[in-house]
């Protein structure tokens, strides 16, 4: 199997397994916070007019915490089942669309004013293309959100099985934002990720 069916069938397997985010009780919603809280959300700078989208929406965990606050939200997520119930945990807001499809390859014109995205990077071996590909996503002024894992493994453990990574290193994804144009005017620290931000000039 290769590495991106791999994972498809990993989040496709979450899901049949019940794994949704969106719908976890408090205390373990809290616990994800420690890589994406508020204070990530808040360098977004939403408001109403803004389009943005969301790298590896997942089943919606952030994004029925962002859409509300824009204008137009739009997630892309690889695995199937995710992006079903991404739909359903957002079908109450009627400012999204949710694409299944592999954003590395995605052509879509400069049109969000914010691309974000949370503990996806990490599936992703080319950091260098993912970051130009957020570039090309942006319009002028556009501002990208991006938060990496501190941890630093080679696979998740599930128990059940291992799936493969590739680990995000700080001076690696700060050399790619600077090689795509965008300039980092922001990096902080959670208790478990290093969040960026970066806009495009």
């Amino acid at each position: 199997m290769d590495l991106t069916k791999e994972i498809i069938t990993h989040y496709d397997m979450l899901v049949d397994e019940e794994n949704d985010p969106v719908r976890d009780p408090q205390p373990l919603q809290e616990y994800m916070d420690k890589w994406d809280g508020e204070d990530f959300i808040s360098q977004m700078e939403l408001n109403s007019e803004k389009s943005v989208l969301e790298l590896g929406v997942g089943t919606g965990r952030l994004a029925v915490r962002v859409a509300p606050r824009c204008g137009r939200f739009v997630g892309i997520d690889i695995s199937p089942k995710t992006v079903e119930r991404a739909k359903e945990n957002l079908a109450g807001v009627s400012n999204h669309s949710i694409i299944c499809a592999d954003f590395m390859e995605l052509q879509m014109k400069p049109v969000f004013d914010v691309v974000y995205s949370s503990l996806t990077f990490m599936h992703i071996c080319d950091k260098q293309k993912a970051v130009l590909q957020v570039s090309r996503f942006l319009t002028a002024g556009g501002r990208f959100v991006l938060s990496i894992d501190k941890n630093q493994s080679d696979f998740i453990d599930m128990g059940t099985r291992k799936i493969k990574i590739y680990p995000d290193r700080e001076d690696e994804i700060e050399a790619c934002i600077k090689l795509a144009g965008l300039q980092l005017v922001l990096k902080f620290e959670t208790e478990f990720a290093i969040i960026f931000v970066s806009e495009k000039e």
